[in-house]
């Protein structure tokens, strides 16, 4: 976790770790296999290529992950003079929190969202949609934004981010991998391989996309907590997570397919619970972050 006011999460440092150890270990298994089977059936450039594919894809994530992020939601980057009451909240919370302050920006969709992305907290955005601006009061917005805020103090972006990168290079070679010369030989060792691969891939992206569902769920409530100690009014985060969650339901389905790049990162969820089966959510209940918050409101005699 970065050094900052939030209070600390071990409960979150050592999922962080868990999962980071055990994708470490998928990755460099996977990466084996593709490079054993490119150098069997491709010869030293198959191997060659392999490697660079691993490597490029893993960095490229992380190093442009939060514009990448932003860009999937077509948002802009605005300076304090295009947007003064959210940065002017935005600098308080970073204050209070003692971190540095994050890029700002803001996507325009009605779907009432927010989401923190980015490689280190020197190197994060903030993104609010146009839709939780014109939804929220000041003091529920400001609840959103230390939640979000959190996410960058604890590093557990950075951690979601590299984490989503062994599933998304499994699933592009499970697409892709005909086109890179994995099928191309006619012979019997060749057709094994790329079979290999295929169902190694298969295997890496569930096992990854199960580990990272699991975090993605703590990761939300450790961020609730954070966010409610720090502003010192969790009514008001739970307020605004009420009245998102609400509006998400009466979202189009093609708009909420259209931010599913970053779903996963979103205050609130995409996706209504009763379609997805919990263990394969990004976010937990509703129900559990509402009574979490709660417990923090009379710990904090809050009236």
């Amino acid at each position: 976790m970065a050094r900052s006011r939030f209070r600390s999460d071990p409960g979150l440092t050592w999922r962080m770790g868990g999962v980071s150890f055990a994708l470490g270990l998928l990755y460099v298994v996977f990466g084996a296999v593709l490079i054993t089977v490119f150098f069997n059936g491709g010869g030293v450039g198959g191997g060659v290529i392999a490697l660079a594919i691993v490597l490029t894809m893993a960095w490229s994530q992380w190093y442009f992950s939060d514009t990448l992020a932003l860009k999937s939601m077509r948002a802009t980057v605005v300076e304090p003079h295009q947007a003064p009451e959210l940065h002017a909240m935005i600098d308080r919370l970073c204050a209070l929190a003692d971190m540095p302050k994050p890029r700002v920006a803001v996507a325009q969709t009605d779907i009432p969202n927010a989401f923190a992305t980015g490689r280190t907290p020197n190197h994060s955005a903030v993104c609010v949609t146009t839709g939780i601006l014109n939804r929220l009061t000041a003091e529920e917005l400001e609840g959103v934004l230390a939640h979000e805020l959190a996410h960058v103090a604890n590093r557990d972006v950075t951690v979601m981010t590299v984490a989503s990168t062994l599933g998304l290079l499994a699933g592009f070679i499970t697409r892709w991998g005909m086109y890179l010369g994995m099928g191309r030989s006619r012979n019997r060792n060749g057709a094994i391989g790329f079979l290999i691969v295929i169902l190694v891939s298969v295997v890496v992206y569930a096992i990854s996309f199960l580990l990272t569902r699991s975090l993605s769920r703590y990761r939300e409530l450790s961020a609730d907590r954070s966010g409610a100690y720090i502003t010192g009014q969790p009514s008001q985060l739970a307020s605004a997570l009420s009245k998102i969650s609400g509006d998400m339901a009466r979202i189009p389905s093609r708009d909420l397919r259209d931010t599913g790049a970053v779903s996963a990162f979103f205050f609130a969820p995409a996706l209504n619970r009763e379609s997805v089966s919990a263990m394969f959510s990004t976010h937990p209940p509703l129900e559990q972050r509402l009574a979490q918050l709660q417990q923090i409101s009379r710990e904090l005699g809050e009236h």
